[in-house]
């Protein structure tokens, strides 16, 4: 018998196993696992993955821990913490980003460097303030190596994470910042020439798409698309509230 039906015997509590001496009546005696014919053994299949904790009941406390300790795809392995979001967890806006970046792993909280200082500055813009009535996070909770974009299947394990945050915050508005938060929220291939200047919906809620600030960065014409979109957004954030 190989060893994976030993396993699976064990992990059934299917031995020791029971047989009568053949021709003789009397007590049974015991055999092992090895003992029996595994041709006869049950085809029986063990989950290869541990079960999925309760994502959709959690409260705040509990998904924050969950992710802290999640190791469902490789990002964990190489990213220094997980950045799970920061700000009003009652916000009637929602920025969502990519994923961190290196200040952000080391620091633990999204958009704190040069793209995070921009983004502050957006904020402003429109009158309103990090951790005052917006909530700021990304599509995956840990940093990509080399600040790569995250691959779909990394977007997927992050997925109800960021499903469980919008139910818990059930902001007004969604502010999609970039090509990749876009497009997962959107479940869109589309790009984001195409997805600007139009409200979107996720889940019932509106959403606008804007470039990343980290883009901004590095293309300084594309800053007054952007404002246009932030003053979409905030004349739409009127008619809502």
């Amino acid at each position: 018998m190989n060893e994976r039906r030993k396993l699976i015997l064990r992990t059934l509590g299917l031995t020791p196993l029971w047989r009568s001496r053949s021709g003789m009546s009397g007590p049974l005696v015991t055999d092992s696992a090895e003992s029996l014919d595994s041709d006869n053994a049950p085809d029986i299949h063990l989950p290869e993955q541990p079960i999925q904790p309760d994502i959709q009941h959690m409260d705040w406390e509990q998904l924050a821990e969950t992710v802290t300790h999640c190791n469902a795809c490789v990002l964990r392995k190489t990213c220094t913490q997980t950045v799970f979001g920061v700000g009003d967890r009652n916000a009637d806006w929602l920025y969502i980003g990519e994923g961190p970046g290196a200040r952000e792993d080391e620091l633990g909280e999204p958009f704190v460097g040069q793209a995070g200082k921009l983004l502050d500055n957006m904020l402003a813009a429109i009158h309103l303030k990090r951790g005052e009535n917006v909530y700021i996070t990304n599509i995956v909770k840990c940093r990509p190596p080399n600040n790569r974009n995250p691959s779909d299947s990394e977007a997927r394990q992050c997925e109800p994470y960021l499903s469980r945050q919008i139910e818990l915050i059930k902001p007004k508005l969604i502010i999609a910042l970039g090509k990749v938060a876009a497009q997962n929220l959107l479940n869109s291939g589309d790009s984001i020439a195409n997805l600007r200047g139009k409200i979107h919906t996720y889940s019932g809620i509106p959403l606008i798409v804007t470039y990343h600030p980290a883009y901004l960065l590095r293309a300084l014409p594309e800053k007054a698309k952007a404002w246009k979109d932030l003053c979409r957004a905030r004349e739409l954030m009127q008619t809502l509230t």
